[in-house]
């Protein structure tokens, strides 16, 4: 089956180059609020982080199809000694957009990926009530839906083609509200400078929640995992992006370095809005600010 995956370098906040109803999932992760390693001085106060969440869910309701679902992997955030509830302030945009809160499941990183920082630590050097600030190692996966899905509206076929494997859902414990994932590691040279997440995760929303052939949204594509994964399980995709420099990088984990236009099986497309600012990566100026910023809140 032939694919295509479409980039639109743009903002997300508008989705203008998409019709109403058009796509049937939407999955994503949208930069962390005041992260300066992801968007640097892109959300000047929390309220206007919050802004860019509510015109991008009501985009979200607008371009996907009735009873579909919407997928958001986002937490509450410490900045600079201020807890933020990010999780909480999200589900009531999303519901005021007009989704239905669905559920909610809790992705845990592996134990080791976290030491005793600065900020749990402080009860070590005060082992006394009101001394504890504990780590985090969980972040939530938040699902929405618009409407109520017609079953019936998917031809045997493709309900066929698009099986879940039993197996795999029962030894991953997919089941669960909890998922263990191992989070893309330090290092890894595709996702240098970005907080991507691990294609394990879209990968198991694609497959639980669209068919084959289906349009994957991502509104925040970053290096383009969601899209990586949606060519794997043989779903279209779109994804928007407004730090321009990264076409290369989702190129290359896409599948589609060194190729202008497609391949003889799937399609790729590049869409630059006229209209728009984008930003260049200075690799020294975020490695600086991403130190900074680590050491402050630990």
């Amino acid at each position: 089956m032939k694919t295509k995956h479409k980039v639109i370098f743009g903002n997300c906040m508008s989705m203008e180059e998409l019709p109403d109803n058009l796509c049937h999932l939407m999955v994503t992760s949208p930069p962390y609020f005041n992260a300066p390693f992801d968007y640097d001085g892109f959300f000047k106060t929390y309220e206007t982080f919050l802004g860019v969440i509510e015109k991008f869910a009501n985009e979200t309701y607008r371009v996907l199809q009735d009873g579909r679902i919407a997928v958001v992997n986002i937490d509450d955030m410490l900045v600079n000694g201020t807890k933020y509830p990010i999780v909480a302030d999200t589900f009531k945009i999303f519901q005021k957009a007009g989704f239905q809160y669905r559920d909610r499941i809790i992705w845990k990183k592996p134990d080791g990926y976290l030491r005793i920082s600065k900020r749990s630590g402080v009860l070590l050097k005060n082992p006394y009530p009101m001394y504890f600030y504990p780590d985090n190692l969980l972040e939530s996966i938040i699902i929405f839906q618009k409407g109520k899905f017609n079953y019936s509206s998917i031809p045997e076929k493709i309900r066929e083609l698009s099986e879940i494997d039993k197996k795999e859902f029962q030894d991953n414990k997919w089941y669960m509200t909890l998922w263990e994932i191992t989070n893309v590691l330090p290092g890894s040279p595709l996702e240098k400078n970005i907080a991507a997440f691990p294609d394990e995760l879209p990968y198991r929303i694609i497959k639980l929640f669209s068919y084959m052939g289906e349009i994957v949204l991502d509104p925040f594509l970053g290096s383009g995992t969601t899209m990586k994964v949606a060519r794997k399980l043989k779903r279209h995709s779109i994804g928007f992006e407004i730090i321009r420099d990264l076409e290369e990088t989702i190129r290359k984990k896409a599948g589609f370095a060194g190729l202008e236009n497609n391949t003889n099986e799937d399609i790729f497309e590049i869409h630059v809005r006229k209209s728009g600012k984008y930003r260049c990566i200075d690799t020294d100026l975020i490695e600086q600010k991403k130190k900074s910023y680590l050491n402050s809140n630990e």
